[in-house]
């Protein structure tokens, strides 16, 4: 008896009547043949006959399945009750092949419990109305006293501070006396209608007096601008503002009054008579929010407004003021994090060297900070700790319009950190604006649109880029701008850039998605550069790769020659964590093609450090999971090498001498060693047809075809398609 009769036989008095209906209904179903139809053309070509073919329905195996993805479905019904639904005792057992062996019973098995992701959640909606009642108290005035003020017992008081702690209602001069050391808190009056209105602290009497500690009175106080306005982070406020005045005789040690305002933590948008700020917090603040969330400077301040006035009601208009405290005040925290700052040095911000702020990795081997003085010295077998790997790449999503300019808009930082020295740049891509790229590996497209891809409206097309390529720190001077398309003349200048920070006798691992033409006239190209960025490259210490992931689309003597599974001293590096940046600036990609040159590089110059810091402050925790990882795989690799060399003991020998000769010449030559195939242990010999010849077969089959009068059915004989189709791929 079959495993569907034995389940029909356990309900003999199904009280529905339905079970073993549905059951054979079901069953009929899937034992059905498909029904296909074939066309076949007459010989005369004049009529074409369609003759139906059945299919035989699933085999016995694919039922099975079907049956118990159905029995899983029917058990991942959420339960509204404790008790069963009626229809969850239907069983629609859908297979007649299998025994009880095959699998369990299944009315040994209930349905599977579903419980709630959040259970407290599920709970908090059934009080949902007890806090929605509180909720609605806290805008009216709920529990506070409404007969005497807290703070000097005077009757019918009327003002409350959202940002205070307990919501109590308190008279116009205790509300005042109580903000001295707040005065951008946000105060509102209960009025004679029943509800609250929004007042400023001003209104009520709040002066803020500069230069001084709070309740001090200023002997020559000196009033700012009437209309000055402060940003803070819950919203925008006017402010009467009063600075510490020369007839003072604290006048001296209160200084100018941007210094009054930066002692107080409010940011001056201007250093001549300011009339805007924004405080510290807020700047720190949307610095935080923009480095982690990408959050844009329009979106934030509109933010501002809409905390201070909801209803389009707009405050005083302070958004490109707002703007250029964003800039400044990211660019102070950049000088002071790489110290700077002429508190940490006398020479300042003017003293700062190319790359000076930029955050390096800690981990990479860098002669004279983190390795051996003789490390030039060490034995070959430990010259791989040595090696540095960097990994270049460019995006195209970093765009920038044609709008503004250098001259309009400079950077605060350009060159200070990551991205290269702006004029030097533009001076040497005015001399480079006709070169052409020649594609000699036909798996690649980059290079055939180099220059024909859209730049047109564009200042920049994108940006390459340089990372070491085991750690994906951004390295200094490693980010600059393309004009179009990926050419040599923009990555050759970004190389140069990076290289002139590295010791020139280390030995150096490159990988690059296109490598395996960008490296061949490499050598002679930077001889041509400028003085800045120019190098006489040994060969002999530098290897050329291209990532894991990339090699897959080169042809084969690319895969044999820049293999990074055929590089000795790489371990298990991909040379993928380049793409790794890309992903995490993506969300400012709309917002920085709408800026200006010198904006765009500062907002990028502090994303590529957040991203060091971030990756810097990990780095402990990322190589010991690292390791952790690596001693596992080497047991388990090296128990699969040792009983595979046990297997094929008399080839070992030969083998290994090939290998060791191949990686021996590679220590020799460098890059300028050539892997051909006679010569790479790794080549695979491959006997065969060509494409071309294939391609000459399939057209003699079609011409001794038409010599036999073989009709064709198709305007397109089978032949030419598939051509058709191997040359659209390589136009892919």
């Amino acid at each position: 008896m079959s495993f569907r009769s034995r389940q029909c036989a356990k309900i003999p008095n199904d009280p529905f009547g339905n079970n073993r209906q549905l059951i054979d209904s079901a069953q009929s179903a899937i034992n059905a043949p498909i029904p296909t139809f074939v066309n076949r053309v007459s010989q005369d070509n004049r009529r074409v006959y369609r003759e139906e073919v059945p299919i035989e329905p699933p085999s016995p195996v694919k039922r099975q399945n079907a049956a118990r993805q159905a029995l899983l479905d029917s058990r991942a019904q959420l339960h509204t009750s404790e008790q069963t639904l009626t229809f969850e005792h239907y069983r629609l057992d859908l297979g007649d092949s299998l025994d009880d062996k095959d699998g369990p019973d299944a009315s040994d098995i209930g349905p599977k419990p579903i419980k709630p992701s959040d259970k407290s959640l599920s709970e908090w909606r059934l009080k949902v109305d007890s806090f929605a009642s509180e909720y609605v108290c806290l805008h009216g005035r709920g529990g506070a006293n409404i007969d005497w003020c807290p703070g000097c017992g005077s009757a019918d008081p009327k003002i409350r501070c959202r940002d205070c702690f307990g919501g109590a209602l308190y008279c116009e001069a205790c509300c005042v006396s109580r903000h001295a050391e707040n005065p951008l808190h946000r105060v509102y009056r209960w009025n004679d209608s029943g509800f609250f209105t929004k007042i400023l602290l001003a209104s009520l009497g709040l002066r803020v007096q500069l230069g001084h500690q709070v309740g001090d009175a200023c002997e020559a106080p000196e009033r700012g601008h009437k209309d000055f306005v402060v940003l803070h982070t819950n919203g925008i406020h006017d402010v009467h503002v009063y600075f510490c005045g020369a007839g003072c005789r604290r006048a001296l040690l209160a200084g100018s009054p941007e210094v009054q305002l930066l002692r107080a933590r409010w940011f001056p948008a201007t250093h001549n008579k300011p009339r805007t700020c924004a405080t510290i917090d807020l700047l720190d603040q949307f610095r935080e929010e923009t480095l982690q969330a990408k959050t844009t400077m329009y979106d934030a301040y509109r933010v501002l407004e809409r905390l201070t006035n909801n209803v389009r009601v707009k405050p005083s208009d302070r958004y490109h003021e707002w703007l250029r405290m964003c800039r400044e005040h990211s660019f102070l925290e950049l000088l002071m994090q790489s110290g700077r700052l002429v508190a940490y040095d006398h020479s300042g911000a003017a003293g700062t060297k190319p790359g000076a702020c930029a955050v390096e990795c800690p981990a990479c081997p860098r002669p004279g900070v983190n390795i051996l003085d003789d490390w030039e010295n060490a034995p070959p077998e430990e010259q791989y700790k040595f090696i540095l790997a960097l990994a270049f790449d460019v995006c195209f999503r970093l765009k920038r319009r044609l709008i503004s300019s250098e001259l309009k808009d400079p950077g605060l930082a350009t060159g200070f950190a990551y991205m290269v020295e702006d004029e030097p740049y533009r001076e040497y891509l005015r001399t480079v604006t006709n070169q052409k790229e020649i594609n000699t590996c036909s798996g690649l497209a980059a290079l055939d649109y180099a220059n024909t891809k859209f730049s047109r409206g564009y200042s920049s097309t994108g940006v390459g880029m340089c990372v070491c390529a085991r750690h994906e720190f951004v390295q200094p001077n490693g980010v600059g701008d393309l004009q179009r398309g990926e050419r040599f003349a923009n990555m050759d200048y970004v190389f140069g850039s990076v290289m002139r920070h590295k010791h020139p006798r280390q030995p150096k691992l490159f990988s690059y998605d296109i490598v395996c033409i960008w490296y061949k006239f490499l050598k002679g190209r930077m001889k041509n550069m400028p003085a800045l960025v120019r190098l006489d490259l040994v060969m002999k210490l530098l290897r050329f790769v291209i990532p894991k992931l990339h090699i897959h689309g080169h042809k084969s003597l690319c895969r044999l020659q820049c293999s990074l599974n055929l590089t000795r001293g790489v371990s298990q590096l991909d040379g993928e964590g380049i793409e790794r940046p890309w992903a995490s600036i993506g969300g400012l990609a709309s917002s920085t093609r709408e800026m200006g040159p010198g904006s765009r590089h500062d907002v990028l110059d502090a994303q590529w450090g957040s991203w060091n810091w971030q990756k810097l402050i990990a780095i402990v925790a990322t190589l010991r999971r690292r390791m952790d990882k690596a001693k596992e795989e080497y047991a388990r690799q090296k128990e699969a090498l040792d009983a595979f060399s046990a297997e094929r003991a008399e080839y070992v020998p030969v083998w290994k001498a090939r290998v060791d000769a191949f990686e021996q010449r590679q220590l020799d030559l460098g890059a300028d060693s050539v892997a051909e195939d006679a010569d790479n242990p790794y080549a695979v010999k491959v006997i065969g047809k060509s494409e071309a010849e294939v391609r000459l077969k399939l057209s003699q089959d079609d011409a001794a075809d038409v010599v036999r009068g073989v009709p064709s059915l198709h305007d397109v004989s089978p032949s030419k398609f598939i051509s058709c189709g191997l040359d659209l791929e390589g136009e892919q």
